[in-house]
């Protein structure tokens, strides 16, 4: 196979200066050199999350070793090894973690954090999976924990969090409850696994939860929103739930009754996926494999892609971000 000449530049979306989605840039960059134990992968598509959103706004502060460039997940073709780098060989098809940059023609990632893509899945449906895959397995199965036969409880069930949430969960033998903001969405949260969709606009999901649970309560909560959601997740939570908390939607200050915490012997974890090691990252990458890599290759689970833009209409896709209208994933195709 003959060797792709990788070029001296490339086309990269840029943050000009904190704002709105109108400052993201389109600007050219030289190509990036990989490291010890990366790889260069020229992109085929990224997606697009609700960090990219806060790294643009100005809300969301870089590890010092991070790309600036925004863009978490990436898929494409790897052009290039940095020394050390044994786990691909060019021209190998990868889905990555990016720890940056990946909304580019070329991005530079670790070699323990990229992923066969499976035959099933096209380079834009491979682009929608490492962020919100990782994410998920990482806060549901590695920290909070969760078994076949226990429930779910995940507030934004059609975002790209929730649906990816759904569909592990329920692949995992688990009973899911899922919150949205509209009959449409609680229909399609439905549509994909979710035992039970609520709206929270016209119901009260706490009184929905304890109904459905004939009153035991969720075994874990999965929760982007936090603010005054903490208390009604605490109190719907079953003896010895898990509650696993990712965002702040509606803000990360409230005020709180422990009392649940030590009377159901509760357990409280979060985290971030950004600023985690090399190290952590890998494991959370090996252990995703070792628990849901037939599912993925199989096609059992599998991203659920909303809208495609392409690079030069990156401003767009973080309007429909911004805006929530989406169901599933937004993906950037970086070669149209």
């Amino acid at each position: 196979m003959k060797r792709f000449e990788i070029p001296a530049s490339m086309r990269a979306a840029a943050i000009s200066k904190p704002g709105g989605p109108e400052v993201l840039q389109v600007v050219r960059q030289s190509v990036p050199l990989a490291r010890d134990h990366e790889v260069l992968i020229r992109v085929a598509a990224a997606g697009v999350n609700r960090p990219d959103v806060l790294q643009r706004l100005g809300l969301y502060p870089l590890p010092p070793d991070a790309n600036p460039l925004p863009g978490l997940e990436v898929a494409g073709e790897v052009v290039a090894l940095g020394a050390g780098a044994t786990r691909w060989a060019i021209g190998d098809k990868v889905m990555a973690l990016t720890h940056g940059g990946g909304y580019a023609e070329f991005c530079r990632v670790h070699e323990d954090h990229c992923l066969t893509i499976p035959a099933g899945l096209t380079m834009l449906e491979a682009a929608a999976l490492p962020e919100t895959y990782f994410t998920v397995h990482y806060n549901v199965f590695m920290r909070a924990a969760m078994r076949g036969g226990e429930t779910l409880l995940v507030h934004g069930g059609s975002s790209g969090i929730g649906t990816t949430a759904i569909q592990m969960a329920k692949a995992a033998g688990g009973q899911v409850i899922a919150t949205a903001g509209s009959a449409e969405k609680c229909a399609f949260c439905e549509k994909i696994g979710a035992d039970r969709a609520i709206n929270y606009k016209t119901e009260d999901w706490q009184a929905a939860v304890k109904t459905f649970t004939e009153g035991l309560g969720v075994d874990v909560v999965l929760d982007m929103v936090a603010g005054s959601y903490v208390q009604k997740n605490l109190d719907s939570l079953a003896r010895d739930g898990r509650y696993s908390i990712i965002a702040f939607l509606q803000g990360s200050v409230a005020e709180v009754d422990l009392r649940p915490v030590l009377g159901k012997r509760l357990t409280l974890t979060g985290s971030t996926l950004r600023p985690q090691s090399i190290a952590e990252k890998a494991l959370i990458a090996h252990d995703l494999v070792n628990r849901f890599g037939e599912a993925i290759e199989s096609g059992k689970l599998k991203p659920i892609i909303d809208s495609i833009f392409a690079l030069g209409d990156v401003a767009d896709a973080h309007r429909l971000m911004e805006s929530s209208a989406h169901m599933g994933k937004i993906v950037l195709n970086i070669r149209s």
